[in-house]
């Protein structure tokens, strides 16, 4: 009996350290002391949880269960029964991932869960919507972090909560792994039958266990990465937002308790609070949240003038990647910038504001631009490979961006999380996948309209199920049809989405040397420069002594900076020195070396090579590889090694080069362009011909060369017409794209930069809803209601610019009346002007005498020619005035058809009424005076006289 109680205590103290573990390695430490004290194995996924409950009988670990075991009597689970044969790839430990395997396992699935990082670092603070709070609570949250939202508190620090959600993880036997990266989809095996290896990933290490792991469905939770092929996204863009994080030591003091939370202040609520900010310290901010949690946590959004004007922002660059780039920013004004925000938003009460430090050592300050938010087009699809189907779904920000200020991150989450399990349940019974499908994206339409008004308000009964936490749910209005393209059969292509340009970062996180394993970054290089000739990656150091490689690697994420068919193999100096230039200027990497001493050293340092190309991959990770470009390089470079004579023609009906990427933006304004789809048409009907003309040169027809030059002098004329049209009407609008505005252009007004939700697009030109406005009443227009003055270049109202256009008419006559009259007076004077140089000549050197007479003269002879044109002005004037009052006639001759129509009736109507009146007044006769002062004085009741 003595062993017995022993060996509880024994086990209670294990799990009171797993509890109570405050990182999370030891957390994982923690729990595997537990399995192995216990002797139970976390890998048997369906009994590890009943036989934990039976061997851990601690009063804590009691109520815990009764908390768990509450949630997984929802009948949706079918007591953990409901996904048995089910196997979950889960890639990302954040709130969002963790909860989605949490409710994965309540239903019986077998999930793993994979991590790249090892910490949990993230000092940033959460908001929690009630149904939130209330979820949290049902799953135990009190009992792993005791201060959970106590009181009024509704938010919670994403550290804390990962590690509250990791252990009810692991409790539930779900596998969870750190450092541990994914890189890849792997289609199963062609040559096999049904129970053979089904989808894998490939992950980085490659020897790890995970990737020997089968499974039927994977769920990205990786963040704003998203590594998943397959999903494309949507943006959303509005005006410029830089957000700063800033999260300070909490000493736990007494003074530091006393400060109240600042739970949300817009300017537009306090206008006073940020007048005042402004005014004493020059700081300029739209918002400010402020949280009391493991660290003071303070998030703002500031403007960028202000920014500029306390040296935080150095240079004031138009494209916002530029402008909040690294070397851009003073960090130390940045940390000076937040330090001084948060010292007045709390009435400087916080005794000290020291910087946490992040998981990099360096003080948790970020800055980070919220100009544009994504959103993933569906949340979820099916990939059949070799009879094995896969469900890929989204869940957390690689599905639904938050906006910070509005705190729908965590919430809206965790509904994404409950809408993927429910899907994984139907799918685990067999429903067809485009049923599945159909519902999922149903959902999913609803997702970014959710606010805690419009969800159901009875928390109690939240589960799985959608019906129990979105009233008026309509879960069919997308029918399957409409998700056909979502069933995806064939083979594996990249995602046709450039994401490294999405990938949000913080100025300040810019890793201290490099931190990539090396055979992480030479894995990555080799698959960057897959399909380049010349290029063969094999090691770090001597497979880029040739220049080849370092020019590959900046064509494939930046075609436009090099032309890598130009090059030469055996230059490796010249190669190299051209890479360093470019990257230098354009990406501000600075080389270590030189070309010339790098391409002449046969074994270089290898430190100095890893840190130099990881500098390329920390630019570039997460743009996934553009397999039909390379495949298409190829496919070009084949054609023109095949047939070198016909080179030329190529070159010069090439409408397309095979390396070019166009921006989604731009690409829809060319599509929607008539210029371009007319050149598109004609130039596929040339490229027909030429490869026909090619064909016919191959077979040995040598009398069709006449008919391929005269394709080609056609192509190339046509060329030149579409392209000189194209120039005219779009300027350089396409060049200003390809600098990164993306999705923005410039106001016809204010000059300045007009983004897709806040413009109108009238006469080919984009305008500010705030600059759509009359030019002469200032009024502000509807669309469809202006007019617009394309020689002034001006908008105006209807009536105004019926009146504009009369003054403009008005005044063209004019100025040609006075041309025609100088250019009379002109003539005239011309006449005169050989007999006056000649007198001029001959008497320049007589004195003052003839120019004192040439003086007199010439007032008479002016006066004589005024007087003598007067006629004519004044005939031109009348007819000038004759046609502005025909004009005006014609422009009002309704108004004066009414006004004759009024006239020819009320004329003889007054004329007859004076008749009426006159005879009136001789029936009645005249009036004394007498008589008016007797009505007067009865009037009044008082005798006048």
């Amino acid at each position: 009996m003595g062993e017995v109680e022993e060996e509880q205590n024994q086990a209670g103290k294990l799990f009171e350290n797993f509890v109570q573990a405050t990182t999370c390695k030891g957390t994982l430490q923690a729990f595997s002391i537990l399995c192995r004290q216990l002797d139970l194995d976390p890998l048997d996924y369906e009994t590890f949880y009943s036989s934990l409950k039976t061997r851990v009988t601690y009063w804590k670990a009691k109520a815990l269960w009764s908390k768990l075991d509450k949630r997984a009597s929802h009948k949706e689970y079918k007591k953990s029964t409901a996904c048995t044969s089910t196997k979950c790839l889960i890639i990302g430990g954040g709130p969002c991932g963790l909860r989605t395997a949490i409710e994965l396992a309540l239903l019986g699935a077998k999930v793993v869960v994979i991590e790249k990082r090892d910490t949990f670092s993230r000092n940033n603070v959460l908001h929690l919507w009630s149904y939130t709070i209330h979820d949290l609570r049902g799953l135990g949250a009190k009992k792993f972090y005791g201060k959970f939202c106590a009181g009024s508190i509704d938010h919670i620090s994403i550290r804390q909560l990962q590690l509250m959600l990791l252990k009810i993880a692991l409790l539930l036997g779900v596998e969870f792994h750190i450092s541990v990266e994914f890189v890849k989809l792997l289609e199963p095996a062609e040559d096999q039958e049904n129970e053979g290896p089904g989808w894998r990933a490939e992950v980085c290490p490659a020897d790890h266990p995970v990737a020997e792991f089968d499974f039927d469905v994977v769920v990205g939770a990786d963040g704003r990465r998203n590594t998943l092929e397959g999903f494309r996204r949507k943006e959303f863009r509005g005006k410029l937002a830089i957000a700063i994080t800033a999260n300070f030591v909490n000493r736990n003091t007494t003074a530091e308790a006393k400060v109240e939370e600042i739970s949300g202040v817009a300017f537009i609520f306090n206008q006073k609070f940020f007048q005042d900010l402004r005014q004493e310290t020059g700081i300029d901010l739209e918002n400010i949240v402020y949280y009391k949690d493991n660290t003071h946590y303070f998030v703002m959004t500031a403007k960028k003038q202000s920014l500029l004007d306390k040296g935080v922002i150095i240079h004031d660059y138009t494209d916002t990647e530029m402008l909040l780039s690294t070397e851009n920013v003073n960090q130390e004004a940045l940390f000076a910038y937040a330090r001084e925000a948060a010292d007045y938003a709390t009435h400087y009460q916080l005794p000290t504001l020291d910087f946490a430090m992040n998981h990099l050592g360096q003080p948790d300050a970020a800055m980070f631009d919220f100009t544009s938010m994504y959103a993933s087009e569906n949340a979820a699809l099916v990939r059949e490979r070799f009879s094995h189907q896969l469900l890929v779904a989204l869940v957390g920000d690689s599905l639904l961006e938050p906006f910070w200020p509005m705190g729908t991150g965590c919430a809206r989450g965790f509904l994404a999380a409950f809408d993927t399990a429910w899907m994984v349940k139907s799918w685990a019974q067999g429903r067809a996948p485009l049923d599945v499908l159909a519902e999922r994206e149903s959902l999913y339409r609803l997702l970014p309209q959710t606010t805690p008004e419009n969800i159901a308000k009875n928390f109690e009964q939240y589960t799985i199920d959608p019906v129990t936490r979105y009233p008026n749910l309509n879960s069919s209005c997308v029918r399957p049809h409409q998700v056909r393209h979502l069933y995806v059969s064939g083979e594996m292509k990249a995602c046709s989405l450039e994401r490294a340009v999405t990938i949000r970062r913080p100025v300040n996180l810019c890793r201290k040397g490099s931190e990539v394993r090396p055979s992480l970054l030479q894995t990555w290089c080799q698959k960057q420069t897959d399909g380049y000739q010349g290029v063969s990656v094999s090691d770090l150091t001597s497979s880029w002594t040739s220049g080849l490689t370092f020019c590959a690697l900046i064509h494939r994420f930046r075609p436009q900076l090099i032309d890598y068919d130009l090059l030469k193999e055996e230059d490796h100096a010249q190669n190299l020195q051209l890479a360093f230039d470019i990257a230098e200027q354009n990406f501000g990497i600075k080389p270590f070396t030189t070309g010339k001493e790098l391409a002449a050293c046969l074994e270089p340092d290898k430190q100095a090579m890893v840190t130099y190309i990881s500098k390329f991959y920390e630019l570039f990770r997460g743009t996934p590889l553009a397999a039909s470009s390379r495949d298409s390089r190829r496919e070009a470079n084949s054609e023109v090694q095949s047939s070198k004579p016909t080179r030329p023609v190529h070159k010069s009906l090439s409408f397309t080069q095979p390396r070019k990427r166009i921006p989604k933006d731009v690409k829809k304004l060319e599509d929607n362009d008539p210029t371009n789809k007319r050149r598109r048409k004609i130039g596929t009907y040339l490229e027909e011909a030429t490869n026909l003309s090619n064909q016919a040169s191959l077979l040995g027809r040598e009398g069709r060369e006449p008919k391929e030059n005269k394709v080609k002098s056609m192509a190339t004329q046509l060329l030149a017409k579409f392209e000189q049209s194209t120039l005219r009407k779009q300027g350089t609008w396409h060049r200003d794209c390809t600098q990164g505005l993306g999705g923005s252009d410039t106001c016809h007004v204010c000059k300045r930069r007009v983004y897709v939700v806040e413009r109108i697009n009238t006469e080919g030109l984009y305008f500010h809803r705030e600059c759509f406005r009359c030019s002469t009443c200032n009024v502000l227009l509807r669309q469809g209601c202006q007019a617009f003055s394309s020689e002034q270049g001006k908008l105006y109202c209807k009536q105004h610019f019926a009146q504009q256009k009369t003054v403009v008419t008005q005044e063209r006559m004019s100025t040609v009346r006075t041309g025609k009259l100088n250019s009379g007076l002109s003539d005239g004077s011309s006449l005169q002007t050989p007999r006056h140089q000649g007198s001029c000549d001959t008497t320049r050197t007589t004195g003052t005498l003839p120019s004192l007479l040439r003086k007199s003269l010439s007032w008479p002879v002016h006066a004589t020619q005024s007087v003598l044109a007067m006629p004519q002005r004044l005939s031109c004037w009348m007819r000038g005035a004759l046609r502005a009052a025909g004009l005006h006639l014609r422009d009002n001759a309704e108004d004066y058809t009414f006004l004759y129509e009024l006239l020819s009736l009320g004329v003889p109507l007054l004329y007859s009424m004076q008749e009426v009146l006159l005879q009136m007044h001789v029936e009645v006769g005249p009036v004394s005076l007498q008589d008016l002062l007797q009505w007067a004085e009865h009037q009044l009741g008082l005798r006048l006289i």
